[in-house]
């Protein structure tokens, strides 16, 4: 589904990318980890073009994702993307927030739209919660609204990008509970996350990143229990130090 070959971004003369080459297979839950500052958040920003790379190439479901001339709005329409920070829009109530972009991108009819949200909110638990705005929720509230959003324009591939990092302790179960759900029932699913406990139990890969470069792929048995590069060692005996 996404597939990166010898990827490299810069900032400046900082060199945020290196040679990143990896693929996230169709159905796949792969979990994107490792210190602060290692390029997990830049990485996934350039598989809708958030950030633009300068050499190599990403391949999403066919597509070259930085090709020139890319109609931008119909390939960014089929990725679902969750941010840390849920960037609903704050004056428009949950239900409208929802049906934006299948209504003014997809030109679906109002009362369908208005149809799949209300289904979609059932699924993310806020049934009752369609006609409040943004304010009125809670953290956890607003990102399971986010996540509806996404999946309003039925992505085949969801990223997240540290989805739960905003959260208060207490809500980031609510979130996580609707992403495993999406992983069961076979969303390709890209995500960065510092919750192990999430990767361990849903991913069926780890990419563990420092310095912008993959260091190691493996799964999540193999990844918790014997990692085999030294630094993702060293990320691991700290964590659990903590």
């Amino acid at each position: 589904m996404i597939q990166f070959n010898k990827v490299n971004k810069w900032y400046g003369p900082y060199h945020a990318l290196v040679d990143v080459t990896a693929g996230v297979g169709r159905g796949e839950v792969v979990v994107v980890c490792g210190p602060s500052g290692s390029g997990k958040s830049t990485l996934i920003r350039t598989v809708n073009r958030l950030e633009e790379i300068e050499k190599g190439t990403i391949i999403l479901d066919g597509t070259d994702a930085h090709k020139p001339r890319l109609d931008l709005n119909r390939f960014r329409s089929r990725i679902g993307f969750v941010f840390q920070s849920f960037n609903l829009f704050p004056h428009l109530c949950v239900l409208d927030n929802i049906t934006l972009a299948p209504v003014k991108l997809a030109r679906r009819p109002v009362g369908e739209a208005r149809k799949q949200a209300l289904a979609l909110l059932d699924r993310v638990g806020l049934a009752n919660k369609a006609t409040a705005f943004p304010q009125q929720l809670s953290g956890g509230q607003q990102q399971r609204v986010a996540i509806a959003r996404a999946l309003a324009m039925e992505p085949p591939v969801m990223l997240f990008d540290e989805p739960t990092s905003a959260l208060d302790p207490e809500m980031v179960g609510e979130v996580l509970s609707v992403m495993k759900s999406l992983a069961r029932d076979g969303m390709t699913m890209m995500c960065v996350t510092h919750e192990m406990g999430f990767a361990r139990e849903v991913g069926h890969r780890v990419w563990f990143m420092d310095n912008g470069k993959i260091l190691e792929q493996a799964t999540p048995d193999e990844f918790f229990k014997a990692p085999s590069h030294p630094r993702a060692q060293a990320f691991l005996s700290d964590l659990r130090a903590h």
